[in-house]
């Protein structure tokens, strides 16, 4: 569909998915299915259904780092929903470059550190028919953000929401920060950007101090290295091996500046 953008015409055809539903269920598929049963020309793009079960930190960190890449006007939904059913809001998330649909949990909010207006889902229309309360994604999450590609607007949802509720995340202070995250290779996210760490020799953590270089390449097989990385976070990795894995570091591990 077509739509007026900040002054722009604009097409919004995609709709991202992130949860933590993993691939060995259904979840993930009857999302789809409900969502091209409304919008069938949707395109569908799988983020992450790989979050650590129930964990709306690692949720939020990884969606806010996947929706920049996504051409302005697209849709991301996001469940990963502890309190499925409960007091918490569904919501949709205005703006001015895209729209979020989930949990008002945190899970939202590093994604949307500025928005336009954030919007309960009460409009039926906005949902199936019949909904569990315990498989909101398929039932709220995934036809409000079809309504959205259709044309629906994200306000026609229901009531503004008094705020968009926050997730735990930390900055660093003056040169003690922290992991934030961990990825599949075993490198280590931190909370620290490259202003953090001007003119700095390494970082430390546990027993490993990483030198300050530029990439994987400045240093040998299985020797340690600190980088800005493709995020903008400095990241402590090990050449063709896991620093996570050697220094048994979790997320809110202890990382320290060394100038």
């Amino acid at each position: 569909m077509r739509v007026n953008r900040g002054g722009s015409i604009i097409d919004i055809v995609i709709i991202t998915l992130t949860t933590d539903f993993g691939s060995t269920d259904t979840y993930a598929a009857q999302m789809k299915g409900v969502i091209l049963g409304i919008a069938p020309d949707a395109q569908i793009v799988d983020v992450t259904h790989q979050v650590r079960p129930h964990d709306v930190v690692d949720g939020a960190f990884l969606l806010a780092q996947a929706v920049p890449a996504f051409p302005r006007g697209s849709v991301h939904v996001a469940v990963v929903d502890p309190g499925v059913g409960g007091a918490r809001e569904p919501v949709i998330v205005e703006t001015d470059d895209y729209f979020l649909v989930g949990p008002n949990n945190g899970l939202l909010s590093l994604a949307a550190p500025l928005y336009v207006g954030a919007y309960r889902i009460e409009n039926p229309e906005f949902r199936r028919p019949r909904s569990s309360a315990t498989f909101e994604g398929r039932d709220v999450f995934a036809p409000a953000a079809a309504r959205l590609l259709m044309g629906a607007r994200a306000f026609d949802a229901g009531p503004e929401v008094e705020r968009l509720e926050p997730v735990e995340w930390h900055e660093p202070l003056g040169d003690a920060g922290q992991v934030v995250h961990i990825d599949r290779f075993g490198n280590l996210v931190t909370n620290f950007r490259a202003e953090h760490v001007a003119g700095a020799r390494s970082l430390v953590v546990g027993t490993l101090e990483a030198p300050l270089g530029r990439t994987y390449s400045d240093v040998g097989a299985g020797a340690p290295i600190a980088y800005v990385g493709s995020s903008g976070l400095v990241e402590i990795a090990m050449r063709e091996a896991s620093a996570a894995v050697w220094t048994a570091a979790q997320r809110g591990t202890p990382v320290l500046v060394k100038r």
